[in-house]
C-alpha cells in the first residue's frame, strides 16, 4: 500500500467520525416525540393548558428541550425554586409575565382569559 492511498483513507475515517460525533451531538438537543395528553397524565385543565401553550408559547419555549431557544426553556420551571430572571417561581409570578410580557416577549393580557391563564399555569406545573 503507498503512503498518499493509506493518508486517504485515514482522511476518510477522520472525517466519518467528525461527522457520527456532530450529528451525536446535534441529537442530543432534541426534543422528547410529542406524546398524548394521556401518556403524560395530564388532567382536563392541563391538557387544556397544554393546546394553549403549543398555540402560544412553543415556538420560543419549546417545552421539552433543556436548552434555551428564543426564549429560556420551561422545562422544570415550576421544579425550580427561581424563574431564569432570578425571580421566585410561583403561580402569581409567571402570571404576571405571561400578561404584561417582558422586553423580548409579547404581553398576552388581551388575549388569554383568567381561566384560560390558568389552565396555561397548570400545565406548566408539569414540564
Amino acid at each position: 500500500m503507498n503512503v498518499g492511498n493509506r493518508s486517504g483513507q485515514i482522511f476518510l475515517a477522520c472525517s466519518a467520525i467528525v461527522m457520527l460525533l456532530m450529528f451525536l451531538l446535534a441529537a442530543c438537543d432534541q426534543p422528547e416525540r410529542l406524546r398524548s395528553n394521556a401518556e403524560l397524565g395530564l388532567n382536563e385543565q392541563q391538557a387544556r393548558g397544554r393546546a394553549i401553550y403549543d398555540l402560544r408559547c412553543a415556538a420560543c419555549h419549546e417545552p421539552y428541550r433543556k436548552k434555551d431557544l428564543n426564549g429560556p426553556t420551561m422545562s422544570g420551571v415550576f421544579k425550580k425554586s427561581y424563574l431564569p430572571s432570578g425571580m421566585v417561581a410561583r403561580d402569581d409570578r409567571v402570571g404576571d409575565i405571561i400578561l404584561m410580557g417582558k422586553p423580548k416577549m409579547p404581553a398576552f393580557g388581551d388575549v388569554l382569559t383568567q381561566q384560560q391563564l390558568q389552565d396555561l399555569l397548570a400545565y406548566m406545573h408539569t414540564l
